[in-house]
């Protein structure tokens, strides 16, 4: 059994990820468990049938590789729920964004939360669905042109990495 200090710190990069976003997801610490380097969420009630040994249980929430946290596109979709920092985008941006492409001023169509520069912001759709995240490299209240927010990871990952 884990005692609260070791929980805290097991979880401590999954708060530090929540916060880049300036978002408040109740995360009932007893729920996420790690396996290797990977953090999944369990319910109470597979987490009695669960041993140090699993392979998969619950929801993946994302790993810890390089010294970051890499989420899954489920924890940023639970993130994007309350997460105060988002830019919305057009429907042609969308699509180059999940292509892989950087943002450029022009396609962005709202934003809240956080607009200055080495910022973290959740990519939106019209639909507010999350298409990702990126981290703002020119202050969006500025005049620019070019690239303003650098794609760090977008659902079109995935499909890209099955080539």
């Amino acid at each position: 059994m884990q005692t609260e200090e070791a929980r805290t710190y097991m979880i401590e990069p999954l708060k530090d990820f929540i916060r880049l976003f300036n978002a408040n997801l109740a995360l009932d610490e007893s729920l996420p468990e790690k396996k290797g380097e990977r953090y999944y969420l369990v319910n109470k009630d597979l987490k009695r049938f669960i041993n140090k040994d699993f392979l998969y249980a619950g929801t993946y929430l994302g790993e810890v590789g390089d010294g970051r946290f890499r989420p899954s596109f489920m924890f940023l979709a639970m993130i994007s729920e309350t997460a105060q920092n988002k830019t919305y985008v057009d429907q042609k941006t969308e699509w180059l964004f999940i292509c892989g492409r950087d943002i450029f001023k022009q396609g962005i169509t709202r934003t809240t939360g956080a607009t200055k520069r080495n910022d973290y912001t959740l990519v939106m759709n019209r639909s507010d669905e999350c298409l990702g995240f990126g981290r703002i490299i020119i202050d969006l209240s500025e005049s620019a042109k070019g690239v303003v927010v650098k794609n760090v990871l977008d659902i079109g990952d995935f499909l890209r990495r099955e080539r």
